[in-house]
């Protein structure tokens, strides 16, 4: 019987995970609502004996775009076993075809909307998945799936900025990256030759840039290696808690770019907690899905231990201030939220402050990196071009005097 590796919560919030052996995922399902736990994340566990398969992730593209013309369907009155097949023929990525055809065959054999979802995280995060199952209950489907497709939409444009920004620096540094091994590997070594045949003494700049020349040229493979060495070790701590708590909160102390990281992490955590409390779903479960949705270990550590004491009756907006995660604008509308009861408003209004925060960091970011890497260029350049001229002037010097 297979197995699978499941993400669930507890009736008080808690976060587990654990394996249970089911014929489906379905069944799988199932069995862990029967525990009284509530999946978020079911997964079928490869055997040894087979090759592991990770699922072709579907562009969060479509899945908005799915989201948005499902809701139209559905408001108009479409069955959503109708709206699907209509949806899965027009469908023009072929992964994603698949998925709404298994979801179909789901529903067939009685399964809900969103537990015929929860089996595909490589389409419908966490957070999807638990706005789909509030939305089932308070039966306001259509317009949850608007407001899924309206923060995607939001989400993927603030990702295609931040990518956009780097794109051009990106190319630059490439192009310096590749210039400069040229120069090393086979420009400079023939001009070694040059001077060493002339028996000229050559200037301190002149000197240092054939030293490093020859490094390269030589020790290119201990290069190559500490740079494989390097990235090892970065997967490696990834994959161990600690590691990756210490490499994300390095991130986070980069400058400009930390700032920037860090806005952005809330801006996504704001907008998750207002869309999941927005349609029903229970704080503590809006917390454990946000926590999981940051992509940060400090920032996912941090709200866990929000949640642990929220449970306990301290409130939301103390323990917030406490982990330091959060700037002060946020902790006041937050604390506003609480007190007053309207808490999704000012999560909402909180996402697009920050939302707007981003785009002007970006925008900062841009104008502080391009100088930056431009700067960089030029100063390797110039150097090499300071090396040859007065090597070549004082070759010419020390010939004319002779």
């Amino acid at each position: 019987m297979p197995k699978f590796a499941y993400t669930a919560l507890e009736l008080d919030g808690t976060r587990v995970t654990g394996t249970t052996a089911a014929d489906t995922a379905s069944d799988a399902r199932r069995v862990l609502s029967d525990q009284g736990l509530r999946p978020m994340r079911i997964n079928e566990k490869t055997s040894l004996l087979k090759f592991e398969i990770t699922p072709e992730k579907v562009p969060r593209e479509e899945v908005m775009h799915f989201s948005r013309q499902l809701g139209v369907f559905i408001k108009a009155g479409i069955p959503i076993m109708e709206a699907l097949g209509i949806m899965a023929q027009e469908s023009g990525e072929k992964v994603f075809k698949k998925i709404i055809l298994e979801m179909i065959d789901a529903i067939y054999d009685g399964e809900t909307f969103a537990a015929a979802a929860s089996v595909h995280p490589n389409a419908f995060p966490n957070y999807y998945i638990g706005i789909l199952q509030s939305a089932e209950l308070t039966g306001n489907l259509d317009s949850v799936l608007n407001q899924l497709a309206d923060y995607m939409e939001r989400d993927i444009d603030a990702r295609s900025k931040f990518t956009g920004a780097l794109i051009y620096p990106g190319v630059v540094m490439a192009m310096s990256l590749v210039v400069v091994l040229v120069l090393s590997v086979f420009v400079l070594p023939k001009f070694q030759v040059f001077f060493t045949s002339l028996h000229a003494k050559l200037p301190l700049p002149t000197r240092m840039m054939l030293g490093m020349s020859g490094f390269v040229s030589t020790y290119w493979w201990a290069l190559l290696l500490a740079a494989a060495g390097v990235a090892v070790g970065v997967v490696y701590m990834r994959k161990s808690t600690a590691g990756r708590i210490r490499l994300d909160r390095l991130v986070l102390r980069m400058p400009v770019l930390g700032d920037l990281i860090q806005t952005a992490i809330i801006e996504r955590i704001c907008r998750v907690l207002a869309s999941m409390i927005d349609t029903g779903v229970p704080l503590p479960d809006a917390m454990s899905v946000a926590a999981e949705t940051s992509n940060n270990s400090v920032y996912r550590a941090g709200i866990d231990h929000i949640r642990d004491q929220m449970m306990e009756g301290k409130g939301l907006a103390g323990p917030l201030s406490e982990t330091g995660l959060f700037p002060g604008a946020a902790h006041q509308m937050f604390r506003v939220g609480e007190e007053t009861g309207t808490l999704s408003e000012q999560m909402e209004t909180a996402a697009n402050y920050y939302y707007r925060e981003l785009d002007i960091k970006i925008k900062h970011f841009t104008s502080l990196f391009e100088p930056a890497v431009i700067i960089a260029v030029g100063v390797v350049v110039g150097f090499v071009a300071v090396a040859l001229v007065t090597a070549m002037y004082g070759i010419y010097s020390q010939v004319h005097s002779a």
